[in-house]
């Protein structure tokens, strides 16, 4: 799973489902070409080169650090999302509903909860 948020406004902007390849990465930045876009950070990871506009892509691990306390929060909410546990996800269909439902809440868009 492949995830992006807003670093200034403290918020899930958007998501993939598949494998850490270029594939999947590229599914993500689809969705995220809509948006204005202005900044991109990520870490080294090679597939991120590949699709990624390098006059907005900065790879640096000393600046992932909102992106990877919002993959603590999805591990913390969704256990199916723990390693090393009994809850483990046994369907992707599942696996994404659950994501998009607590992006939704944690940006406070979950009509239900409001």
């Amino acid at each position: 799973m492949w995830i992006a948020v807003d670093r200034v406004g403290k918020k899930f902007i958007n998501c993939s489902f598949g494998s850490r390849g270029t594939k999947t990465g590229q599914l993500l930045w689809e969705k995220l070409k809509k948006k204005e876009i202005r900044e991109v950070v990520t870490d080294h990871w090679r597939a991120y080169a590949e699709f990624i506009p390098e006059n907005i892509h900065t790879q640096s691990k000393a600046e992932t650090y909102t992106v990877e306390g919002y993959n603590g929060i999805l591990r913390h909410f969704l256990p199916r999302l723990r390693r090393k546990t009994k809850c483990y996800t046994k369907s992707l269909e599942m696996l994404k509903y659950s994501v998009l439902l607590l992006m939704k809440h944690r940006n406070k868009k979950l009509s239900i909860f409001n």
